[in-house]
């Protein structure tokens, strides 16, 4: 523990000592606590131990597959030329994908691999008696290690590398050791120039003209200039996630939300959170609806009085407007006449594989990390989500990047994505316990000032988007929306992850998304018969999402009157490293 940090009021000496040695701890391990994988490990071993069936099961698959790959090795000498391979990559796995990979011994080894992989997902999955957390965390260990020992990222056993090598003569290798050592030194500390991100909020993104007209000590509101003659009378609040800069939902000025609801006739507003630091540890969840959402509003209502407001949140910002509206709507605040959620959760039973750092051991440890530092760093979060993508964003990186020699020149979502921010101690902590934990919101169980709210309260109608590749926020879990509100809800489900399917601009190549509206009548859909009945459409989902609010909103008006300016947007908050 540092010295100047002084024990909580609610805490002994032994609860500090123990507190601070787990912190140490979380800076070697990731953040992962050892005791609940130690735990997860138990689960499954001792379970394992006592199921000789499923042992005797688990050794004569492992002897079927030595003696198919054994066949199909005698088989490639045999006749010359590799036979039907045994077994195939899984969806999504390019790792093998190149022709090398065809060829002797390289073609023994890929399948050497596939097949252990495919013994390991037997070996962790489907053993009786294991609890589906320790289950999910056992096979996911497994595969991490199986990820680190693939032949894919060794130079002497990957096709693809030796070639690259021949070609180049080896400079592929220097090339890689430079980019290794311009990585290394960006670990180290450096001055907030240094940190700007390689796409800068006001030059290259976040360039759409505004002031921002309010400022307290978590929020910048940017309001934004109007480009038509008339606009909308509802104006349009956003509320980003505060896990990172605002500024994904302002890009560059063809991919910029921001830009294209200004020029479809709407009078948009966006909170910019403000990055906290240590002395901002006793921040809570609730501290960020009262001076971020419901600041906002008043603020706009002082701009525009006596009009709704379009709402929409993104990821967290998303959750945290669901809290707000839910509570206006017990307290009779009718001041919203639309709520859209963005691959935002509601329901947290089944939030994917962040569920896997989700349980009271690893809490703990990361609680302990926090307390310390009074905040959870961005790149100590971001480690996490690297780890659930490992093959991708570790290991098929480093072999592109350190052993190819390929460096791809970064673009404004990456640049976005590396200008991290920090999350306090106590409202991440609330908001890991309550939502996560326990589920609060969806059973009714989460309190505001005191009394519950529930979402079933909500009567504005909603336009809730998921994403098809969302590893945080799946869109079944994002879809339970239709579980827990009596509103009209219009569900889009677009190609694209997290970040990329909802920076989806009109015109951008490849995009589609389903679309269906249920009405409070309409009896419930399950989310795989949704997909069999919403309509497929191709193109961006954005256009619909501005025909529904055109829809929801009254005829055009002049626009308003900037508010009064702090100062020019993209505003201060946004270059706070």
């Amino acid at each position: 523990m540092s010295s100047d940090i002084p024990p909580r009021e609610d805490e002994d000496l032994t609860d500090a000592l123990d507190r601070s040695l787990h912190a140490v701890a979380a800076r070697m391990t990731g953040g992962l606590s050892p005791e609940a994988m130690l735990g997860a490990w138990l689960d499954w071993s001792v379970h394992l131990a006592g199921s000789p069936g499923r042992r005797a099961e688990l050794l004569c698959s492992a002897v079927d597959k030595a003696r198919r790959l054994e066949t199909w090795t005698l088989e490639s000498l045999g006749a010359g030329q590799a036979a039907a391979p045994v077994i195939a990559a899984g969806s999504g796995d390019r790792r093998f994908d190149g022709a090398g990979w065809n060829g002797w011994p390289f073609n023994l080894m890929q399948q050497q691999f596939l097949l252990a992989q495919e013994w390991w997902s037997e070996a962790t999955t489907g053993l009786g008696g294991v609890t589906p957390q320790h289950e999910k965390a056992v096979a996911f260990a497994a595969r991490q290690l199986l990820d680190a020992a693939s032949p894919s990222n060794f130079p002497w056993t990957n096709p693809e590398v030796i070639e690259r090598t021949l070609e180049t003569s080896g400079i592929n290798f220097i090339a890689g050791y430079q980019k290794w050592l311009k990585d290394v030194s960006e670990l180290a500390p450096a001055d907030d120039e240094d940190r700007a991100p390689a796409f800068r909020p006001g030059r290259d993104v976040a360039t759409t003209p505004g002031k921002v007209i309010y400022r307290n000590h978590l929020i910048e509101l940017i309001q934004y200039e109007p480009t038509t003659e008339t606009v909308r009378p509802e104006p349009v609040l956003i509320a980003p996630a505060w896990i990172m800069k605002y500024y994904i939902l302002d890009l560059s000025p063809q991919n910029s939300l921001v830009r294209y609801l200004v020029e479809q006739g709407y009078t948009v507003f966006m909170i910019s959170w403000r990055n906290p630091d240590a002395a901002d540890r006793d921040l809570t969840l609730d501290d960020y609806r009262m001076f971020g959402v419901m600041e906002a509003l008043d603020a706009i209502g002082g701009i525009v009085p006596d009009r709704k407001v379009h709402a929409v949140g993104y990821c967290l910002g998303g959750t945290l407007l669901s809290i707000a509206a839910a509570t206006m709507a017990r307290d009779k605040d009718e001041r919203l006449a639309t709520v859209s959620l963005l691959a935002a959760q509601t329901d947290f039973t089944e939030a994917g594989e962040l569920t896997l750092f989700i349980n009271p051991a690893q809490l703990q440890f990361l609680e302990d990390m926090m307390w310390e530092q009074g905040y959870l760093d961005g790149s100590q979060m971001g480690g996490s989500f690297e780890i659930l993508r490992s093959k991708d964003l570790i290991w098929s990186r480093m072999v592109r990047e350190y052993m190819m020699g390929e460096h791809q020149a970064p673009n404004d979502l990456m640049s976005w994505n590396a200008d991290q921010t920090r999350m306090p101690y106590r409202m991440h902590s609330e908001y890991l316990h309550r939502l996560f934990m326990d589920n609060a919101l969806a059973s009714g169980r989460y309190l505001v000032e005191g009394d519950p709210i529930a979402l079933v309260d909500i009567r504005a109608p909603i336009f809730a988007v998921g994403t098809e590749r969302d590893h945080v926020a799946p869109w079944k879990s994002v879809f339970k929306i239709h579980l827990l509100a009596r509103a009209e809800v219009t569900f889009a489900l677009t190609s694209g992850g997290h970040n990329a399917g909802i920076v989806s601009e009109p015109g951008h190549a490849g995009r589609r998304y389903r679309l269906h509206t249920q009405n409070p009548i309409d009896h419930y859909i399950d989310p795989d018969r949704w997909v069999e009945q919403a309509t497929m459409i191709e193109g961006s989902w954005w256009t619909a999402w501005a025909s529904w609010l055109d829809d929801r909103s009254g005829p055009p008006v002049a626009p308003p009157v900037m508010g009064d300016p702090v100062a020019d947007a993209p505003g201060d908050y946004v270059f706070q490293y």
